[in-house]
């Protein structure tokens, strides 16, 4: 069964093993994924991730972080634009997630990045998701 949304994907069953506690999550690859665990991973989200390879498309292997008493270093994460309703913003009017705090993703024409590149390069784009 295919998944009609790839990304929302991602993000609930990241959502889903922190709140399990779970160590590890697999996920199906694709390149836009990739671009978002990068930056999660940046952004000191996630410990780690790995493409595993198999005879399809692949699988990501998320290693999730925890603080003191296996807090999580994720609060929240919400999908903003999906496909039945895009969200797009202009340049001047990129997001801030928690003032500051938190971290809104997007794809613009330079590619995949965070709300401080993208005000930072001066672009908009579509918002993915938002990340504290």
């Amino acid at each position: 069964m295919s998944v009609t949304d790839p990304i929302s994907n991602l993000l609930t069953n990241i959502r889903n093993a922190m709140h399990a506690k779970k160590e590890t999550v697999d996920i199906p690859a694709s390149r836009l994924g990739g671009k978002i665990l990068e930056i999660f991973k940046n952004d000191g989200y996630i410990e780690d991730f790995r493409l595993l390879k198999d005879d399809k498309q692949g699988l990501f292997k998320i290693y999730l972080k925890y603080g003191q008493d296996k807090e999580p270093a994720i609060i929240g994460i919400k999908r903003v634009s999906k496909p039945g309703l895009r969200v797009y913003c202009r340049r001047d009017r990129v997001p801030r997630v928690i003032n500051g705090l938190g971290t809104a993703v997007l794809t613009t024409s330079r590619g995949i990045m965070t709300d401080r590149e993208a005000r930072k390069n001066k672009v908009g784009g579509e918002v993915l998701c938002y990340i504290w």
